[in-house]
């Protein structure tokens, strides 16, 4: 029944009048009987004055009958003590045993007045006019001494002056109540209506907008805050209308997408079930891939990782990655896990690495035959210009000279180029294993320092060397790493110009050790930072081959860093130059490598 708004607004309504009417019926009530007993009590204090009390002890003493005479004067004082036999007497009373002797009603004489605690306090001598809530009169007690008798002037009120008026007040706060329940009722019925209409209508809108009906516009019929509310729903309706047409857009762009993509994407739920798969998948791995068929995640890629494996990745983080051969073609499949609110699943993608395979074979196949050949030709090559250069005459000296350190100089080079073509083979084809040992990172790193300190003085360097305390030892080829060290900052020697700054830098970070090479030299731009560890790929050509670089040593680097399961790359910072930095397990590789 109080469900619903309407009655809710009656009910405070009416609670409302209810509780404001009691409230001051209350007041009402203990004010009127609380203005008459401090009116009372203060007239008797008042009354009883010292020319009263006087004349009461003094007048007529040697008269036999002290309580008429008592009598008398206290209708003396009537205008005083407020006596109007109606509701307000006295009474004289014998001081001993509280009988009535003479009182302002003749018929209450030999009467025994009910005993109050003024009475009793008046009856044992004392003046007594104070207040008892409890009792049912109010009264005063003023003992008498006269003519050697004990007498006790007694003034009484019955409150029933008090309690007529009290009636007449709830009479009249009854009437109130009930004509003010009505109006309540009454407005409340008209205001709820007027709040009410537009939440209904707000209401019946918000169902169309839930069964997806955007087309019907709620007239705002007032500029109150439920006409505020109204029009910012019907801007909600239109927005949620352009969000679910922007979507629905999304979406066919996206299936459009996928159906016409070179790579394939299956997606899979919680529970391993397919739940959308490209033709380019199907045709990939040489199979039908039906939404919600047999097909499932275990059976697809289920020897790759299981799904829980996959699901527990991180995405900010990466995804897991496999290969696989079907038909002759190589793939390579990334999985990785995404999230929708409470759900979530499985997304793989398969790239068709099948003709970057063949041609990164191509390439390796390219060095190893252009190493052979031109060891040969090489060493010929070499003895000739020794031969030259110790039997040199017949030629100016300067241009012998000049010639035979030409052919020196492109010999030792292409000396390099066959040596690390020699050792990216030997990588590749894995003859060159790795020679696993624990040695003193920290020292290999400072090693380095000392080995390239003079290099860099000679080109007016300033080399620093920063390392934590207690770096601890690695496990690892020393050979290799101090191979990879010793090419970065050769780099960083080479590529600034005479006078730089080189910081080199080491520490540990959890189950890593880091080193950096810091210069502020002519530094790579952002557009080349992602190939510089290709085989052969040159940023500044001219200036490589000035410097004797071969293009290799970048390559070599990042292949004995990877064999050690570690990472080498740039690290983005503000400034001139660039920072290299490298990062090593502490315990080595996790996996054996040939």
């Amino acid at each position: 029944m109080f469900r619903s708004l309407h009655m809710k607004l009656v009910l405070i309504m009416t609670l409302l009048i209810v509780s404001l009417m009691t409230v001051v019926g209350a007041f009402l009530i203990n004010s009127v009987m609380g203005y008459y007993l401090r009116d009372f009590y203060t007239q008797m204090s008042n009354a009883f004055t010292y020319d009263l009390i006087t004349d009461l002890t003094s007048a007529g003493r040697d008269e036999e009958d002290g309580a008429a005479r008592i009598a008398d004067v206290l209708d003396g004082y009537n205008y005083s003590l407020g006596v109007d036999n109606r509701s307000r007497w006295y009474y004289v009373l014998d001081g001993t045993d509280g009988r009535c002797l003479a009182a302002s009603d003749p018929e209450k004489v030999g009467d025994f007045p009910a005993v109050t605690r003024n009475l009793a306090r008046g009856l044992a001598g004392e003046l007594s006019a104070e207040n008892d809530v409890s009792a049912d009169v109010m009264d005063a007690a003023l003992p008498i001494r006269r003519g050697g008798m004990d007498y006790v002037v007694y003034i009484l009120d019955s409150r029933e002056t008090v309690r007529a008026l009290n009636s007449e007040f709830l009479t009249l706060i009854m009437g109130a109540l009930l004509f003010g329940v009505v109006i309540a009722v009454l407005l409340s019925f008209l205001l709820s209506k007027t709040m009410i209409t537009p939440i209904e209508k707000l209401t019946e809108g918000a169902e169309r907008v839930a069964a997806g009906d955007f087309s019907h516009k709620i007239a705002v019929a007032s500029r109150d805050e439920i006409g505020v509310l109204t029009g910012t729903f019907n801007h909600m309706a239109r927005r949620l209308q352009e969000t679910l047409e922007e979507a629905e857009n999304e979406r066919t762009k996206l299936d459009t997408l996928f159906l016409h993509m070179t790579d394939g994407v299956v997606a899979f739920s919680r529970d391993g079930a397919v739940i959308h798969a490209n033709p380019a998948a199907a045709e990939m791995l040489g199979r039908a891939i039906p939404v919600g068929g047999a097909e499932t995640y275990d059976s697809l890629f289920g020897d790759i990782a299981p799904i829980q494996g996959v699901l527990a990745v991180d995405p900010a983080a990466g995804c897991l990655d496999g290969a696989r051969e079907v038909d002759g073609r190589s793939l390579e499949l990334l999985l990785a896990p995404f999230y929708r609110e409470r759900q979530g699943g499985v997304m793989a993608v398969i790239h068709d690495v099948t003709v970057q395979r063949k041609t990164e074979e191509m390439r390796r196949e390219f060095v190893a035959n252009v190493s052979h050949e031109l060891r040969t030709p090489l060493t010929n090559i070499r003895s000739y210009a020794e031969t030259l250069a110790d039997n040199a005459g017949s030629l100016p000296p300067a241009t012998e000279k000049n010639f035979l350190g030409v052919i020196l100089n492109e010999s030792d080079r292409m000396t390099h180029i066959v040596q690390d073509l020699l050792t990216l083979s030997r990588f590749d084809s894995g003859r060159s294993p790795l020679a696993l040992a624990r040695f003193p990172f920290g020292e290999a790193v400072r090693d380095v320092y000392n080995a390239t300190l003079m290099e860099a003085q000679r080109h007016r360097h300033r080399i620093t060397l920063e390392l934590e305390p207690e770096l601890p030892g690695v496990v690892g080829d020393r050979e290799r790493i101090v191979q990879v060290m010793m090419n970065v900052v050769s780099n960083a020697i080479k590529y600034t110009p005479d006078g730089g700054r080189i910081q080199l830098r080491a520490g540990r970070q959890g189950d890593y050790v880091w080193m950096e090479v810091t210069d502020n030299g002519i530094g790579i731009p952002a557009a080349d930072r992602g190939r510089i560890f290709e085989r052969f790929y040159r940023v500044d050509k001219a200036r490589s081959r000035e410097s004797g670089g071969t293009g290799l040593g970048l390559s070599i680097a990042r292949e004995i860093v990877d064999r050690h399961e570690g990472e080498i790359g740039i690290v983005d910072r503000e400034g001139p130059g660039l920072t290299v930095r490298i990062r090593l397990l502490v315990e080595g590789p996790r996996h054996a490598h040939p």
